[in-house]
């Protein structure tokens, strides 16, 4: 079957939640159209209405249907491209990058909330909350137990997948507010993990693009 996708995104700069399967779509080299929708504006709701029916993005038009969860479209994106090993094949780490992908599509709201994602500005953050402190402590828990189990590839489970991708938005937060890690634990494993991201095909393909946008606004 001929994968024919339709990407409904908010704009690169601050959509968090539309960046994880845009990543994915753009790691698995495969043709998809983008349909960029402005956030932050009185007709945006509407807007996205006419695509998802949520009011949210982003949403993944696919074989007639619409998917309007981000970890939903993980999951199609996972068993339309099985050899792209989008979660690891060995059960017990899929386990384990289904649990982290799953804590951070539900957790960390403190985090969220504090640290909005502005993919091209640098932010001076002084005073982190304390439920905001515990997030990220919780989260260089959970990269630092991945990276101990054996990922040889620089990401979470070896090669980019769909945890990777959950939490690219993440480190965006923690370069633009110039988080230090090592201040919540991180031996130098978690710092790595981030420039490895950083320096992910797909991840400056949306930083560029995000730039671009902002360039076009100015």
């Amino acid at each position: 079957m001929d994968h024919v996708f339709e990407l409904v995104i908010g704009d690169k700069n601050y959509s968090s939640w539309s960046m994880r399967p845009w990543l994915l779509l753009h790691h698995l080299d495969t043709p998809f159209d983008e349909v960029p929708v402005r956030l932050r504006r009185e007709d945006s709701r509407q807007n996205i209405l006419a695509h998802s029916p949520s009011g949210k993005v982003p949403a993944l038009k696919w074989s007639g249907t619409t998917v309007w969860d981000t970890l939903a479209i993980a999951e199609l994106l996972a068993e339309l491209f099985p050899d792209a090993e989008l979660w690891p094949d060995d059960p017990v780490q899929r386990a384990r990058a289904r649990a982290v992908a799953a804590e951070m599509h539900s957790g960390f709201a403190s985090l969220r909330d504090q640290l909005p994602m502005d993919c091209i500005s640098t932010i001076v953050c002084r005073d982190l909350g304390l439920q905001t402190a515990h997030d990220i402590l919780r989260i260089v828990e959970v990269w630092m137990d991945c990276l101990e189990a054996g990922s040889d590839g620089g990401f979470l489970f070896s090669r980019f997948g769909i945890a990777d991708a959950m939490y690219a938005p993440v480190v965006s937060r923690f370069k633009t507010y110039a988080i230090d890690l090592s201040d919540f634990g991180d031996d130098g494993r978690c710092a790595e993990y981030c420039r490895t991201v950083l320096g992910n095909d797909s991840v400056k393909a949306w930083f560029e693009g995000a730039r671009l946008e902002m360039t076009d606004r100015s």
